[in-house]
């Protein structure tokens, strides 16, 4: 597969380039220290996978993935970043980026990158369900329960699930054939039950599951 790899610390893009490249099924093709470097990149070189930080001076990885994957639907953008912040992996996998990962653990990231040139999105080195972020695609209740969810009533979960989706409050009544002070108060029991704290922790919970 081939490669480019975009952060804004020098030492990492070196690091990256030189354990990567160290694989005999990755070629690290371009590297770059911002977003635009990424968009500039990713149209000269059209790799398999565009690995970005997130959190750059100036443009930012969100930034550029999302012009990236405008220009071409199809690109496989992954997020390479120190923390795993709840916001930001919503915002990566609403935007249609195929995988997060964590730069402290590197060991992950050859495997991981291969199970996105397989087809599948990975969250933090790990496999996930390919979740349609639109709100369409399997119908909610049809997965397999994640053990975090064992405590929930069936429609409880239909709703974490519409919520891990993507969906608001009017979305999800919609969808559920259910009030919207319905779906408030299924929210407020999850949070409750689960001891989280908003709906991006209950969409995590979910995608971690």
């Amino acid at each position: 597969m081939r490669l480019i790899v975009v952060d804004d610390d020098r030492l990492v893009v070196d690091s990256l380039k030189i354990i990567l490249g160290a694989q005999p099924q990755i070629e690290v093709v371009g590297t770059g220290a911002d977003g635009n470097d990424a968009v500039a990149l990713y149209a000269e070189h059209a790799p398999d996978i565009a690995l970005l930080d997130i959190q750059m001076p100036g443009r930012d990885g969100l930034s550029a993935a999302r012009e990236i994957l405008e220009r071409d639907p199809s690109a496989r953008v992954v997020f390479l970043t120190t923390f795993s912040d709840d916001e930001y992996i919503v915002s990566a996998l609403k935007l249609g980026a195929r995988g997060y990962l964590i730069k402290t653990d590197v060991a992950v990231i050859p495997p991981a990158l291969a199970q996105v040139m397989d087809g599948k999105r990975v969250l933090e080195g790990k496999a996930i369900e390919d979740i349609n972020f639109d709100g369409t695609g399997v119908d909610a209740g049809t997965t397999r329960r994640p053990a975090a969810f064992a405590s929930l009533t069936d429609r409880e979960f239909e709703v974490a699930e519409l919520i891990a989706r993507g969906l608001d409050n009017k979305e999800i009544a919609a969808t559920a054939y259910m009030g919207e002070g319905t779906v408030r108060n299924h929210i407020s029991s999850i949070l409750a039950k689960m001891g989280l704290r908003n709906r991006t922790q209950i969409a995590i919970a979910y995608l971690r599951g």
